[in-house]
């Protein structure tokens, strides 16, 4: 359905027994179509969602949105758009499921992205870091109730006239997965192909730390200006995915500092296991890396390629030579760091609800079903080598603004070359996997080198996080692994003493965090245990010496 026509049949209309009144049309796209809308009964304006017709053909699908938008209206924070109403209404004598949403006033992050773009090349780091870390603050509290979001991208999160992240569509995805319906299939995925994480592109079972990726392919866009996988299809693209490694965003943003490569280096990660363990522990670091540069205009290498389109990276984060001043390139405005690090405004366009997007950011194609039997609980240690499943139908080859549906089993094929061995579990660098006694190190000596890291003692956490942990969302006999990642030891050491639980530590060596910083746990962040038979917590602690 076109704007045109979209405008032409639902404009001027109501919802909800006359309450609500469907005015402009915002945005539409391959699953939606977003209204201004207006409240007769509370005297407000709203943004209104209109799901296509051929998804309210089925009862089961209606009740499943029915119930996550319910959930998702639970959600209340500040970077999150609130859900106010739900229900589903005749239109054009056809069962059309709505939700009607807080209207933001406001651009979508692509639109701003766009502007920086032709500003500075890209959109300033210490800016970019602090959107993200307002992005992962909504996950961490969606994560807190169980809901992955599943399809994070520009396209999703808006930003207001006074600088504040909105991020929107919680729980739309997650009723797509139902497996009930006709619409889906085993091993169909949904998401956009551009923001997918591996085990999306594969039909896999998601958690939070697949949102986590999201994020990391969103941070790498915003402080280059450029996706790091592309291709001239959605298979393609998900094959990068699953496949191939991004290259440093400092090889075409040289202003970038290391620790933003390794941030996002982190995010990226092919294995679930070794990304960040929680939306709070990659917000925090977001937070800690902005703190700790001076924020400088973006300096993009003219012509940098992020993969060379035949399976493999052309650069996996390469050193870059700061010293060496950057080929001549477009010539942008200088950045003047302010609130968010904003620049002097960029034409604005009309303010829209931001799904799909106006002012010209076009959101990559968007699939229109989703694997079924998703959850949001921790799954069971990673295996990444491929596994069988049933071909699905459907077009994934071709461009278009429509829904584009993508077929894990056919990525699997398409990857399993080189996929188990590209993928296998991997340790950090400099880690001894031999055993030792409960509480004592094995591995590399953690005397100081040159280019030695010396703790950071401002990381610590609270006792009570052991005492009194957090219980299970599925268990209420179980409890929740603490967030131990980017702590320092000894406070750790002290939560554990505490609970009187075991742990066992391996040195790990890196000199970005500095000595004492756990980088790693197992069994992760949000794993349920039974308190009654804790098992002993693996912890990787920083040496401080280069790796």
């Amino acid at each position: 359905m076109s704007q045109d026509s979209a405008q032409g049949r639902y404009a001027g209309r109501s919802i909800a027994g006359g309450r609500y009144q469907l005015r402009d049309l915002l945005g539409e796209g391959g699953m939606a179509s977003v209204h201004l809308g207006y409240d007769t009964v509370l005297d407000r304006n709203v943004a209104i969602k209109t799901l296509h017709t051929e998804l309210g053909r089925e009862q089961a699908f209606r009740e499943r949105f029915r119930r996550e938008a319910q959930s998702v209206a639970k959600l209340t924070h500040t970077n999150v758009v609130s859900v106010f109403d739900t229900g589903e209404d005749e239109l054009d004598g056809l069962t059309t499921p709505y939700i009607v949403m807080e209207y933001i006033e406001g651009k979508p992050l692509g639109s701003v992205l766009d502007a920086d773009i032709r500003q500075y090349g890209a959109m300033p780091a210490d800016k970019a870091l602090k959107v993200t870390a307002d992005v992962l603050a909504a996950l961490e509290i969606s994560h807190e109730m169980g809901l992955v979001h599943r399809d994070i991208k520009p396209g999703n999160v808006m930003m207001t006239k006074r600088n504040v992240v909105k991020v929107m569509d919680f729980g739309i995805a997650r009723a797509m997965q139902s497996g009930v319906t006709s619409m889906t299939q085993t091993g169909m995925v949904v998401g956009t192909p551009q923001y997918l994480s591996p085990e999306q592109a594969l039909g896999r079972g998601v958690d939070a730390r697949s949102d986590l990726y999201s994020v990391g392919i969103m941070l790498f866009q915003l402080v280059t200006g450029r996706l790091p996988f592309e291709a001239d299809s959605p298979l393609a693209i998900a094959y990068a995915h699953v496949q191939e490694e991004p290259v440093a965003p400092s090889s075409i943003n040289r202003s970038l500092p290391p620790a933003v490569d390794a941030l996002v280096a982190r995010a990226l990660k092919k294995n679930p296991n070794e990304r960040f363990p929680s939306a709070e522990a990659m917000r925090d670091e977001c937070l800690r890396v902005a703190a700790s540069f001076t924020a400088a205009a973006p300096s993009i290498v003219p012509g940098a390629q992020t993969s060379n389109g035949a399976g493999v990276s052309s650069a996996v984060f390469p050193p870059v030579d700061r010293a060496t001043p950057p080929p001549p390139g477009p010539v942008h405005t200088p950045y003047q760091p302010g609130p968010y690090g904003s620049p002097s405004p960029a034409p604005t366009p009309s303010p829209a609800y931001g799904y799909p997007q106006q002012g010209g950011y076009q959101t990559p194609p968007q699939t229109a079903a989703y694997a079924p039997q998703q959850s949001a609980a921790t799954p069971p240690p990673y295996n990444l080598s491929p596994h069988s499943a049933t071909p699905a139908g459907g077009s994934g080859g071709q461009k278009s603004g429509r829904g584009v549906v993508i077929g894990s089993a056919v990525v699997a094929l398409v990857a399993i070359a080189g996929l188990i061995t590209a993928l296998a579990l991997r340790g950090g660098n400099g880690e001894d996997t031999s055993g030792g006694p409960s509480g004592t190190a094995t591995g590399s000596s953690s005397s100081e080198v040159t280019g030695h890291k010396g703790p950071d003692l401002t990381k610590t956490i609270e006792t009570t996080k052991c005492t009194e942990p957090a219980e299970s969302y599925n268990d209420d006999k179980k409890i929740r692994v603490p967030d131990f990642v980017f702590k320092n030891v000894q406070s750790v050491k002290s939560c554990f003493q505490a609970a009187g639980w075991r742990m066992k530590i391996k040195n790990y060596d890196e000199n970005t965090y500095g000595e004492g910083t756990v980088m790693d746990q197992f069994p992760s962040a949000g794993t349920d245990v039974d308190p009654k038979n804790m098992p002993e917590i693996e912890l990787s602690v920083s040496t401080g010496n280069p790796s």
